[in-house]
């Protein structure tokens, strides 16, 4: 199984340390905006192809771990 860090990568040089799909400069945050509009994810391929597939689900799994798991509170500290 991958890493977390071999998914999604921050570097303070590249777009200020924010988030991004490992080995791009494609904002892991774009991928939820996308989705948050109906934007399909073949869509969203299509639309940053240094984006590969495989990074999208990986995501989507850890966003689903966390929300599903038991420390969802200490999550909603986070956001809040």
């Amino acid at each position: 199984m991958e890493s977390l860090k071999d998914i999604i990568s921050t570097n303070a040089d590249i777009l200020g340390g924010l988030p991004v799909f490992a080995g791009t400069r494609v904002p892991v945050e774009t991928l939820f905006f996308h989705v948050e509009k109906g934007i399909t994810i073949n869509e969203f391929l299509e639309d940053f192809p240094s984006v590969s597939k495989k990074q999208v689900i990986s995501v989507l799994a850890v966003a689903n771990k966390l929300i599903t798991s038991d420390h969802i509170d200490k999550i909603y500290e986070i956001a809040s």
